[in-house]
């Protein structure tokens, strides 16, 4: 059998004679060779000939060394690239919360506020509360981005473009590659502000001032540092968390950190309220806070606003319309911003409160003062008017004025010429100048407190004392004439030096010494016979206040300028009134006595100068030997005033006395403090008309006053009880003492 599924190898003769019935496949005609297309073969690639020799053996280690390099490069930027991968990983974790981040001053701030509750200034750093990128106007958020970092919201943090651009203008304008423009992003800043995540560590034997310093280095390492923070930061926050971080804790100048405390300081308003000019006036003050701040130099701070605003036009932050506005007019300061009312009250009051609350505090405290703004502008405007129209032109002269209620509250302060200040030398509370004439009161005011009364008389006439140790001392009145058998009004009216010692020497200096120092003058007293002419020194502020005690009855005050020191958003304050009424020093009609003898010296003496607006007035004059002070302390029955004039050199002034420009300034001052104040008079009393010179007479009674001989048969009686102490005196000038 054959296997059928085999199948069957054909014959030759099929293969040349095909079957009939099967359709064979029809062979394509074989093209001539004439119409054949060419066949296209594969082109082989040229073999570059081998070179031989020292050229082909050079051209064969460069080669080996380029592919070496590349082969070291890329693994080596592959490295780098982790490593700071690696690094910048490691600062993102890091991080503090973005909380943490938005209030980082080193000093809490005081706000002071005045006897109205309206604040007048500020000290240390001033905070406003916190802010975000969302809450501040948008002009204000504008105005930044296109003043620091245009590109803030499309670049990781650093712009290389921007760091090309400052290298460059660095290097055309002759500094290092660093120095000058920094190129610095936002996000770099920020990170400068909070010093790249190093606290302030006080162990570290690094000064605050020195730690800031550090934070600013702008070395290489520094830079690359801050740079991989940046990156860090743009990875942990979004964009308008890191322009919450500088709008919070940027300082903007006049010791305001973050825009709501800039936009409160100079405009009285919140950060969400600016105006175009206004948030223009803020961003431009970044560029530098202290030198163009608007309460340092308002023109600089407004031309630079003036440049952001074209700033913002260009980058189409504002029409044209809104930028003409703008420019048209510019911010303007707050009221209070552009007053600054006391400056020098501010200091005193920062300087009389625990420094732990004040000077130094790291928290944030509000102080209500007694200050009045508008005393304070009427001393201010007062001193300004005399030195304008009675001042020669030049001078250099002095003046300083305390204003004050009977009870001590402090209700303007100006402690020199230029009034528009802060941490300057305050020459109403740290000067100490002899006193002169203004001592006087007190020498009276032990005499009535005795019994003496002021009619009682006292002989003006040649009057010497021996002192042991210094010879022979004999005063002389600034007139160089003598009166006579006077009443002590009549001396202490025409400021009489002889008397006035005399009275002195008669009821003892120990008790003058006394009666001062409890009516507030806290200076070493003189402890010669000169101590009734005023040879010792005390502060205007001082003296102002033993004056209060005079007008209140004769209780002493301590001067006052705080009322309650509370910090911010605590109800209860931590301290109350540091000062005010205090014990009783002399008889309440002794004082009202010596009250009616020095308007006396107003009405009809040395102080005539003083009187304004048919009030009545008390006071006294005061000038010291050669003239290097003049005074003028006086009251009304509202306010008490000290004016002292001089120069800080000492030099004598020329032509100048207590009843003369001190005295002008005092009326300048209190006929403006005065205005619309009604005529209250003054607590004074006059003289028993049955005791001195009224109707019964005590002529019999008196002994003749010659040298180192009292007055009155009470002259005698207290020198019996206390003596003619005559120890050593560091004496003035013979004719100290004043008209």
């Amino acid at each position: 059998m054959t296997d059928s599924s085999k199948r069957k190898r054909p014959l030759v003769a099929d293969k040349r004679y095909p079957s009939k019935g099967k359709p064979t496949a029809k062979k394509p005609a074989k093209k001539s060779v004439k119409n054949a297309a060419p066949v296209k073969r594969k082109a082989r690639k040229p073999q570059r000939p081998k070179r031989g020799g020292i050229i082909g053996f050079f051209t064969g280690i460069i080669s080996w060394v380029l592919r070496l390099i590349w082969k070291i490069t890329w693994r080596l930027t592959a490295a780098v690239v982790l490593v700071l991968a690696v690094i910048v990983g490691y600062l993102y974790t890091t991080l503090p919360p973005l909380e943490a981040l938005l209030d980082g001053r080193a000093r809490g701030s005081v706000t002071l506020l005045d006897r109205d509750g309206e604040v007048f200034a500020w000290r240390g750093d001033q905070f406003g509360g916190v802010v975000t990128a969302d809450s501040v106007s948008p002009h204000l958020k504008n105005a930044v981005i296109a003043t620091e970092d245009k590109r803030f919201y499309r670049h990781f943090g650093v712009s290389p473009r921007g760091i090309a651009s400052a290298v460059r203008i660095n290097l055309s304008e002759g500094r290092g590659p660093l120095q000058g423009h920094g190129g610095s992003t936002i996000t770099q800043q920020v990170a400068k502000l909070i010093c790249l995540g190093e606290p302030y560590d006080p162990s570290a034997g690094m000064t605050e001032k020195e730690y800031e310093a550090s934070c600013r280095r702008t070395s290489i390492r520094r830079k690359v540092k801050e740079a991989l923070f940046s990156v860090a930061m743009e990875l942990k926050y979004s964009k308008d968390d890191i322009l919450s971080i500088y709008l919070n804790r940027a300082y903007m100048g006049g010791g305001a950190f973050g825009a709501e405390a800039a936009a409160q300081r100079f405009f009285g308003k919140p950060a969400a309220a600016v105006t175009p000019a206004e948030g223009a006036m803020l961003a431009g003050l970044l560029t530098a806070p202290t030198t163009l701040s608007p309460t340092n130099n308002l023109d600089r701070s407004q031309n630079r606003a003036a440049t952001v605003i074209r700033l913002m036009r260009e980058q189409g932050y504002l029409s044209q319309k809104e930028a003409d506005f703008a420019q048209a007019n510019p911010a303007e300061l707050s009221q209070a911003a552009e007053a600054r009312a006391g400056g020098y009250f501010a200091d005193w009051v920062m300087s009389t409160g625990p420094e732990f609350f004040t000077r130094n505090t790291t928290e944030d405290v509000r102080i209500k003062t007694t200050l009045d703004q508008r005393i304070q502008k009427a001393a201010e405007e007062g001193l300004q008017w005399v030195f304008e129209n009675k001042v020669r032109e030049g001078s250099q002269a002095q003046a300083a004025i305390v204003v004050m209620s009977a009870d001590g509250a402090v209700r303007g302060m100006v402690g020199g010429r230029k009034t528009k200040v802060a941490g300057a030398f305050n020459r109403a509370t740290q000067a100490l100048r002899q006193t002169g004439s203004a001592f006087k009161p007190f020498v009276y005011a032990a005499a009535l407190d005795l019994g003496y009364s002021p009619n009682d008389l006292i002989v003006d006439e040649p009057y010497c004392l021996n002192i042991p140790g210094s010879g022979e001392w004999c005063p002389r009145n600034y007139t160089n004439k003598h009166y006579g058998a006077v009443t002590l009004t009549k001396a202490l009216e025409n400021s009489l030096n002889i008397p006035a010692v005399k009275i002195s020497e008669s009821v003892g200096r120990e008790l003058v010494s006394r009666v001062a120092t409890e009516f507030g003058i806290r200076s070493d007293l003189a402890a010669g016979p000169a101590l009734a002419l005023g040879a010792s020194e005390s502060t205007l502020i001082e003296m102002t206040g033993a004056y209060a005690g005079i007008l209140n009855g004769g209780s002493s005050v301590t001067p006052y300028g705080l009322i309650e020191l509370t910090l911010l958003g605590d109800d209860e304050p931590l301290m109350g009134t540091g000062g005010g009424i205090g014990e009783r020093v002399i008889q309440e009609d002794a004082a009202r006595q010596l009250v009616y003898m020095m308007e006396k010296v107003i009405s009809e003496g040395t102080g005539s100068r003083a009187q304004f607006g048919g009030r009545e007035l008390a006071g006294k004059t005061g000038t010291t030997s050669a003239a290097k002070d003049a005074w003028f302390i006086g009251f009304s029955a509202d306010y008490v005033t000290g004016v002292w004039m001089g120069y800080d050199d000492n030099t004598p002034l020329t032509g100048v006395t207590g009843g003369g420009l001190p005295t002008d300034i005092w009326r300048e001052t209190m006929s403006r403090v005065h205005e619309g104040l009604p005529l209250n008079p003054l607590p004074m009393q006059s003289p028993d008309p049955a005791s001195g010179l009224g109707e019964v007479q005590r002529g019999s009674d008196q002994i003749p006053v010659g040298n180192n001989s009292g007055g009155t048969i009470i002259d005698q009686v207290l020198r019996d009880i206390f003596g003619n102490s005559g120890q050593g005196s560091s004496a003035p000038a013979p004719n100290a003492g004043d008209r």
